[in-house]
């Protein structure tokens, strides 16, 4: 496996574990805010950091207020877009660095590698606080590792 396609399994890792947050979310009668909110972030900061890596605007603030089923919208259009900016095939595509702003305003450059290996961390980050949250409300989270994804042919 060459690092194009270890970030084309993250893609398909991403969008795997998100919905099935999602599908978590679907089944508690008092969905507690504060997990969708992180959701929200999730979906939003992906959007920012492709928006970074193509020079525009990103379509939604860092933090937006999404229903599930504007989540889920993005969910499944998210890996699209991440597999149309991998669709390249620049042998530099991961080598490029990419200069942003921050946003507190301050400006970075990063390499595209380094920017979306952060993408997939922060998602699965900010996934482990839904979990507690989901568990500290009396439900069960989403069973959402990586290898858990894998070992059942899930993640691909």
């Amino acid at each position: 496996m060459n690092l194009l396609q270890h970030y084309e399994q993250l893609i398909s890792y991403d969008e795997w574990a998100n919905l099935e947050v999602i599908r978590v979310f679907r089944g508690i009668e008092d969905l507690p805010a504060r997990p969708l909110n992180l959701l929200a972030h999730i979906v939003a900061a992906e959007h920012l950091w492709r928006a970074r890596l193509l020079g525009v605007d990103s379509p939604l603030p860092v933090w937006p207020e999404l229903t599930v089923e504007r989540c889920e919208e993005q969910v499944r259009q998210l890996p699209v877009l991440w597999r149309e900016y991998l669709a390249d095939n620049s042998s530099d595509l991961l080598d490029r660095a990419i200069a942003y702003e921050n946003s507190k305003g301050e400006s970075y450059k990063s390499l595209v590698r380094d920017i979306l290996t952060h993408v997939f961390m922060h998602s699965a980050y900010h996934r482990g606080q839904i979990a507690s949250d989901i568990r500290q409300a009396g439900s069960v989270p989403a069973y959402t590792d990586f290898i858990h994804g894998v070992r059942q042919g899930l993640v691909e």
